[in-house]
């Protein structure tokens, strides 16, 4: 058999939505429903957290995906510190709101560094940047996690259990 002839492993059909979450804003990128590209959606206001959940909900609703991925910010090494506490707080909160639709969280090590890289690439400076930093590294992320689901034929990261 040759490598063209080997099956890949499937991935799930449809749209997914990815989080960055930051102190000031949270990045959001969407997939098409074959999990092939991934494009920004929007920032949201990340200080007000109910509001931040609110339009994020708002957007589970509008995007309808099968599921939200979270990028969880591990340090180089994998550990985890304080920041990833946060955002598994804020993964735990919006899992509960976004119920049935599972979170799962995926390790979102250098995606900030690739999606200013590539922002730069294209000529976006930092004062603009900022405004679009946060999506471009949601969609690193939900890249990442379509290029994980395929390779591993399993969704990525870990499960976010709703707990009430």
């Amino acid at each position: 058999m040759n490598a063209d002839e080997r099956e890949t492993p499937a991935l799930r059909r449809g749209r997914r939505l990815a989080v960055d979450v930051g102190d000031a804003r949270i990045g959001v990128a969407s997939c098409d429903p074959d999990g092939i590209l991934a494009t920004p959606v929007e920032t949201v206001p990340g200080r007000d957290v109910p509001a931040a959940h609110r339009r994020l909900r708002q957007l589970v609703a509008e995007y309808e995906p099968i599921e939200l991925v979270v990028g969880l910010p591990r340090s180089l090494k994998g550990g985890e510190g304080p920041a990833a506490a946060k955002v598994r707080r804020f993964a735990q909160e919006l899992a509960r709101g976004v119920a049935p639709v599972p979170v799962r969280l995926v390790d979102e090590r250098m995606t900030t560094v690739t999606a200013t890289q590539g922002l730069r690439a294209s000529g976006v400076r930092s004062k603009k940047g900022r405004a679009v930093i946060d999506q471009a590294a949601a969609v690193v992320i939900l890249q990442q996690a379509l290029e994980s689901e395929r390779v591993s034929g399993r969704p990525p990261g870990e499960g976010v259990e709703v707990v009430i």
